[in-house]
């Protein structure tokens, strides 16, 4: 499964992007795109960027992509007990 990520192009280098998602930084080649410049929001799929995003929806997304994980974290041991009370 493939999980679309919102990343912010920080450098550009003879065709390839260095991209950012939270501090996690990755090489992608732009060759499938036109007129991206630094700061543009992208999706990055097996190291290509194959579309830009609207930067607002780019930030939401990761702002509600940090709300799940935060959510998953604090409540581990509920979803933990409820799934072992379901199964015996």
């Amino acid at each position: 499964m493939c999980l679309a990520v919102p990343s912010k192009i920080v450098e550009i280098k003879n065709n390839v992007a260095t991209v950012d998602v939270d501090g996690v930084r990755r090489d992608a080649s732009l060759m499938l795109l036109d007129n991206v410049k630094l700061g543009d929001y992208v999706i990055v799929h097996a190291g290509f960027a194959i579309s830009k995003v609207d930067e607002e929806a780019a930030r939401q997304t990761i702002q509600d992509m940090r709300d799940m994980l935060n959510f998953a974290d604090n409540n581990m041991n509920m979803i933990v007990s409820t799934n072992l009370d379901v199964n015996d």
